[in-house]
């Protein structure tokens, strides 16, 4: 066994309060999801991927105890952060919400998938163009580091002050030059009467806007726990806060590394050879074989495979690689099921011979697809978000428009977490925006 020397995480804020405290905040602020999430997880099919059908909103409510704008409200909040997962119209339970009472790192990777979903969580006002909302939401970072760095309360007018400024910001990027001295005149626009009356009215009509689309945002993240709402002021939870100084230094919670893989469940062998190179990973994956017959160890890393977590699935086959021939009859049976089809077909490719890198032409465009989502799920759950953001080029589709039809089409119940992950994550706002609408369609069942 060899040590491994890694740099030290950075430490968050002074009056951060510990992880357990952090977790014990976010179940709070899930704790209705929780339960739905458990209702819907032991009831057979309580909704499809629209939100939850009449009948069983009434007996979710009956049974909970909650209002039914509650029980849709926590239905929603459950599926973005991953405590369900919907197979046709039979909701599971999602690997968090197995994990839920024991893991703070589940719990708080789930908060983060939330409050990342926060413009899906709270609607946008009505009447309302979509580009001004998608403006505000590229917008809001920008506002969640002002709270942050101010570390405490600041002014609705401090923070519609540089929302107003970020959006323009945005229209001078795109070229979209506001009504004004420097416009080339119109016919509209030719007398200096005309142009003098529309510039207040337009000015007037911008700041109404942004104070509304900031009164939105603020309510949004409020009902995610990310803040507080004063009399004229807004201050970051501890659960903000952490959350925004973590995507500031763009940290994830890392798996544990590895201290002695042998004696441990296949599921905690994985998570300890995660962050090894694939030379070292392979050697733990020996080590543990090696105290096993291959029968058992086929069989519990195929069960992992089976689970939500994406990266588990991923890394269960890279283990049974190392087992080679014994392995291959298990891994033929399981090429009917969907969620561990594409990673059979790869492994049997590179059982029987293939390059590795051309072993991706045994998949099919939509096996290929369901797989990006599936590491993008990984990568979400696990990674840093620019991985995820360059996890853009792996995918087959030749143009990221293409990519969002493929992958609301697929069907892999993680797309709408893994398309809002890549929206926060993408420094593109165009793109992000892109991206961002694709999962509101997914989420509500447009097309």
């Amino acid at each position: 066994m060899t040590t491994r020397r890694t740099r030290p995480a950075p430490r968050p804020p002074e009056g951060t309060p510990p992880r357990a405290e952090l977790a014990r905040q976010a179940r709070a602020v899930l704790a209705d999801a929780v339960r739905i999430a458990h209702w819907a997880a032991g009831t057979p099919g309580p909704g499809t991927t629209a939100p939850l059908a009449a009948h069983a909103l009434e007996r979710a409510a009956t049974a909970l105890e909650l209002s039914p704008a509650q029980v849709r409200a926590g239905w929603d909040r459950a599926r973005l952060a991953g405590l369900i997962e919907l197979h046709g119209d039979t909701a599971r339970p999602g690997w968090r919400l197995r994990a839920w009472d024991r893991d703070d790192s589940a719990v708080l990777r789930g908060w983060v998938a939330l409050f990342d979903a926060w413009s899906l969580v709270h609607a946008a006002p009505a009447g309302i163009e979509a580009g001004a909302v998608a403006e505000a939401v590229e917008a809001v970072p920008q506002v969640l580091s002002l709270l942050q760095l101010s570390a405490g309360p600041v002014t609705v007018p401090a923070l519609l002050d540089l929302l107003g400024q970020r959006v323009a910001e945005l229209h001078e990027e795109r070229c979209e030059v506001p009504l004004g001295p420097g416009r080339p005149a119109t016919a509209a626009t030719t007398t200096g009467t005309t142009a003098d009356q529309a510039e207040p009215a337009a000015g007037t009509a911008d700041a109404d806007l942004n104070a509304l689309l900031l009164d939105w945002a603020l309510e949004g993240l409020a009902a995610v726990g990310a803040l507080t709402l004063g009399h004229g002021h807004a201050t970051l939870t501890p659960l903000g806060n952490w959350a925004v100084w973590v995507k500031l230094e763009q940290i994830c919670v890392a798996a544990q590394s590895p201290a002695g893989n042998i004696e441990q469940s296949a599921a905690d062998m994985l998570l300890g050879c995660a962050r090894l190179t694939p030379g070292p990973a392979r050697d733990e994956y020996r080590a543990w074989l090696a105290a096993r017959t291959v029968g058992s160890a086929v069989a519990e890393l195929l069960a992992v495979a089976r689970g939500q977590d994406a990266l588990l699935r991923g890394l269960a086959f890279e283990a049974l690689r190392v087992v080679g021939a014994p392995a291959e009859p298990e891994v033929r049976a399981v090429l009917a099921e969907p969620s561990l089809r594409p990673y059979a077909l790869l492994w049997l490719a590179e059982y029987e011979g293939n390059d590795p890198d051309d072993a991706q032409d045994v998949l099919s465009r939509e096996e290929a697809t369901w797989l990006w989502v599936d590491t993008a799920a990984a990568v979400a759950d696990h990674g840093e978000t620019g991985l995820l953001v360059r996890h853009l080029d792996t995918a087959v589709q030749g143009t990221v428009p293409a990519l969002l039809d493929e992958v609301r089409a697929v069907g892999h119940p993680r797309t709408v977490q893994v398309l809002v992950a890549l929206a926060a994550a993408h420094p593109d706002p165009a793109l992000a925006k892109a991206v961002r609408r694709a999962a509101f369609q997914v989420h509500t069942g447009g097309a």
